[in-house]
């Protein structure tokens, strides 16, 4: 064997070099690579994860925001944004989600919603060998969290990175604009028949405290209780916001006109915001939650008219 010397190496080296960057890249993309989960579990993997279904639709959508969308193998049904992900395999409702097509698809990595999915399938999917990160954001930091933890997982960190600072700047300068104004109670309708909110404790209650606003069933049990007209008008909200099922107002927020007495009735603070913008746990909550801090900033306004 030839050993290169003095001018030969320095003739040779730059491509040797190059070589060894890649060698050396090639290795750190193998690497293995560790989070721990909204559940306080260690998920780790011997290399990131290249085959990975997510069994939630919000859960879909942050691991485009990842930079993982190309990861993904099966997805479960309303699982429509961005536009690409309708074309992912479906595997049933987030409720009912079929363990053994699952399985059959081999994954490197399950992305489970856990109030959504439930602790039953978590233990089903670990008895079987999978690996599972679970998921569960509270606040609007804990977004920006997932979305930073799916692309650890996925080996596409950077681009995570990237988008959950900007979605941080653009939640601090929300916070900076409407926190801090007078307080407006909210009661938050996901539903008319029955009447449901979400207590303190949902997502949904943190963009309210974003925009000023306090949830009028912060203290309710369970995460979406029902509730009844008789706790309403104990309670009378300054503000109704309704959620319903699409991207159109829902007819039955007007219902709340036969309850004049109502606070938000005499002061029309009846609004809406699309329950994708808001419900989801991703990075479109900041355009729910800017929807709402308007709504909430014309409620104060109208509170405070003489």
């Amino acid at each position: 064997m030839k050993f290169m010397t003095g001018k030969g190496w320095q003739k040779r080296a730059p491509g040797m070099v190059g070589a060894i960057a890649l060698l050396c890249l090639a290795t750190v993309v193998q690497a293995e690579v560790r989070v721990t989960d909204f559940q306080g579990r260690t998920v780790t993997l011997e290399k990131p994860a290249e085959r990975i279904i997510a069994l939630a639709p919000h859960i879909v959508e942050n691991a485009y925001s990842a930079g993982a969308g190309d990861k993904l193998v099966a997805a479960v049904n309303y699982s429509d944004f961005p536009p690409e992900a309708k074309d992912l395999p479906q595997l049933g409702g987030y409720k009912a989600v079929s363990v053994e097509a699952i399985v059959a698809l081999k994954p490197d990595l399950v992305l489970v919603w856990r109030s959504g999915n439930g602790d039953t399938l978590l233990r089903q999917l670990e008895r079987l060998g999978l690996t599972v990160y679970v998921d569960e954001p509270r606040t609007l930091e804990d977004v920006a969290r997932a979305v930073r933890d799916i692309g650890v997982l996925a080996g596409s960190e950077p681009e995570a990175t990237e988008n959950a600072r900007a979605f941080t700047r653009r939640l601090e300068g929300l916070r900076a604009e409407y926190s801090g104004q007078s307080p407006v109670t909210v009661l938050y309708q996901v539903w008319n028949q029955p009447l449901q909110t979400l207590n303190g404790e949902h997502l949904v209650s943190d963009v309210i405290r974003l925009c000023g606003g306090r949830n009028a069933y912060a203290d309710a049990e369970p995460i979406a209780p029902k509730i009844n007209m008789e706790t309403v008008l104990e309670r009378d909200p300054h503000a109704i916001v309704a959620s319903g099922m699409g991207d159109n107002r829902p007819e039955w927020l007007d219902e709340w006109k036969e309850w004049p007495g109502l606070t938000a009735v005499k002061q029309d603070n009846l609004f809406f915001v699309p329950p994708d913008l808001i419900q989801r746990h991703t990075f479109r909550i900041l355009d729910g939650a800017e929807l709402l801090c308007r709504h909430l900033s014309t409620a104060r306004r109208r509170l405070s008219a003489p």
